[in-house]
């Protein structure tokens, strides 16, 4: 097994921290036969034996399986999950044999580029069966990593070493680490983002085509989504406009969905380009929310594109823009312009010392 550690690197092997997550369809159960259980845990810890394969956390649950591996450059993702998931598909089809698929869809693969990711993965996995009411409090659940780091269980050939070298080098205080680290209970927010860049839950379409925008999305995209309630773009759009208004229009109201004016247009415009631009729907999508011709507004989106005043705007990162525009919403923030060093004005800096109760 591969050396890990504190920075999320093995310097030595090369490895990556990966989040793993299978899912079972519908009518599924992993644990449909008692023995399942030890027998899933087993098969996970064997595909970890491979060298250059570390086993850092996991938890199992009848309809959801987590992991957190680091694996060498030189292995594939895709190799550890298949060497899992294809095994463990076809003992719960042997148990409950029916005609259905045992998976969802395929196993959903998570870089985790920082030791912050890292333990925030950790928190997220001591949660999860607390939130689906699986158990009262994270250290009540059996079936994970999580007891056994702590020594409230037999580790029973799993290695807790990796886990709680994240924390501390010693046992004590790395014990100590993570259950400060897992104290603190994830929002419902939170979770709707974590589940969106898992696949766990799909973003939904507009109200005039609920069916139409069904899919997984990641990075800050699921962060706009959640940001904006629920599972649906239209929350999500209305964030992107909130912004967009403040930039374009921050002395006055403007109504982008009954509004008429060249200024409404391209508000209108500026917000599909940025929808489009982060995956989040098509202008299409974006059409149908505004209630106006997809041609017509893919025109102006062009129009956009082209000038400078908006090519600025369009830049902006996303997460810059869920920041400021969740602020906005709260009704803690506003846009300040201001002169930037070419002489050009950059209307969406938030500063801090702008923030108002």
């Amino acid at each position: 097994m591969s050396s890990w550690n504190a920075t999320g690197w093995d310097s030595v092997n090369h490895s990556q921290t990966w989040s793993l997550c299978w899912q079972a369809a519908v009518g599924r159960d992993f644990f449909v036969h008692p023995l399942l259980v030890a027998r899933i845990r087993g098969r996970l810890i064997a595909a970890h034996q491979r060298s250059g394969r570390t086993l850092i956390s996991f938890v199992l649950m009848p309809k959801e399986i987590h992991v957190i591996s680091a694996i060498q450059a030189d292995d594939s993702v895709g190799s550890i999950a298949r060497s899992f998931g294809t095994v463990v598909s076809r003992w719960v089809h042997e148990a409950q044999p029916i005609h259905s698929p045992v998976l969802a869809g395929p196993y959903h693969a998570q870089l985790i580029e920082s030791v912050d990711s890292l333990r925030n993965e950790v928190r997220m996995l001591a949660w999860r069966p607390v939130h689906l009411q699986l158990c009262s409090t994270p250290t009540h659940f059996s079936s994970g990593a999580l007891r056994s780091a702590l020594g409230l269980t037999p580790a029973k050939g799993y290695d807790s070493k990796p886990l709680l070298r994240q924390f501390g080098e010693l046992v004590p205080a790395a014990r100590a680490g993570l259950r400060t680290c897992i104290a603190r209970r994830p929002t419902e927010q939170d979770w709707r983002t974590w589940e969106l860049m898992r696949g766990l839950e799909l973003i939904i379409g507009t109200k005039a085509s609920p069916q139409g925008a069904s899919k997984a999305v990641e990075g800050a995209t699921a962060s706009l989504v959640s940001a904006g309630g629920g599972f649906g773009v239209e929350g999500a759009l209305e964030l992107l406009e909130t912004w967009v208004l403040a930039r374009i229009h921050p002395s006055g109201s403007l109504e982008l969905k009954v509004g008429s004016s060249e200024l409404a247009a391209r508000g209108r415009a500026l917000v599909a380009c940025l929808a489009t631009a982060h995956q989040l729907c098509s202008a299409a999508a974006v059409a149908r929310h505004y209630q106006r011709a997809k041609a017509t507004l893919s025109e102006q989106m062009t129009a956009c594109k082209s000038r400078p005043a908006d090519q600025q705007i369009l830049v902006t990162p996303l997460a810059r823009i869920l920041e400021e525009s969740t602020l906005l919403r709260m009704g803690r923030g506003r846009l300040i312009h201001h002169s930037t060093g070419s002489g050009t004005q950059d209307a969406g800096a938030m500063k801090p010392n702008d923030l108002r109760n």
